[in-house]
């Protein structure tokens, strides 16, 4: 309640982005379940991106091996942006947390300088309503952002994580054609 309208704020903004944050690492660990079952099999599920890749694969076993390799890179493009979409979000929200809990600090500061201006300084008690907003603001502001970049981070390494592997993979198949093909 001392953070005022910019500590509720904060509040709603780690509360939004850190169950989207949470609900997306999530979801990139059951992907890469996903991609590592599918590593131990030699059938193409649709339900998971080396899935679909390897999938491509066998739609293009024909082709050279110059096109199928490009059509496994763009395979595999397509998949990138559903692991890594929204991972943004998460980071700009830890970014712009202590950028409102310093908001709130100047705030109150400006709260405080007021209460300076019309009552003086004799009565303490008049100025620590502007300090406490100033303090518990920029407070609400670091416990926003430090939660929110370390599930930016796992994220953001888990997604790079299956990206490679995705790559590795479809490399392989390209490799296992061309021997194929020689």
């Amino acid at each position: 309640d001392q953070g005022g309208p910019v500590g509720y704020t904060i509040l709603l903004v780690l509360a939004v982005a850190g169950a989207f944050g949470i609900f997306k690492l999530l979801s990139i660990l059951g992907t890469s379940g996903a991609v590592r079952g599918q590593m131990r099999k030699k059938t193409a599920g649709k339900g998971n991106p080396l899935g679909r890749i390897m999938m491509a694969y066998q739609s293009n076993t024909s082709a050279d091996v110059e096109t199928l390799a490009l059509k496994l890179d763009d395979a595999v493009l397509k998949e990138v942006p559903k692991l890594e979409g929204g991972l943004n979000l998460i980071k700009v929200a830890a970014a712009v947390a202590p950028l409102m809990g310093l908001l709130g600090t100047v705030i109150g500061m400006i709260r405080t300088f007021q209460a300076i201006t019309l009552f003086g300084t004799g009565d303490p008690q008049i100025m620590a309503g502007g300090i406490s907003e100033a303090l518990v603001t920029t407070v609400l502001g670091l416990v926003a952002a430090i939660p929110l970049l370390l599930i930016h981070a796992f994220a953001s390494g888990s997604a790079r994580s299956v990206t490679q592997v995705l790559e590795e993979q479809a490399a392989g198949m390209i490799a296992e054609h061309a021997e194929s093909r020689s």
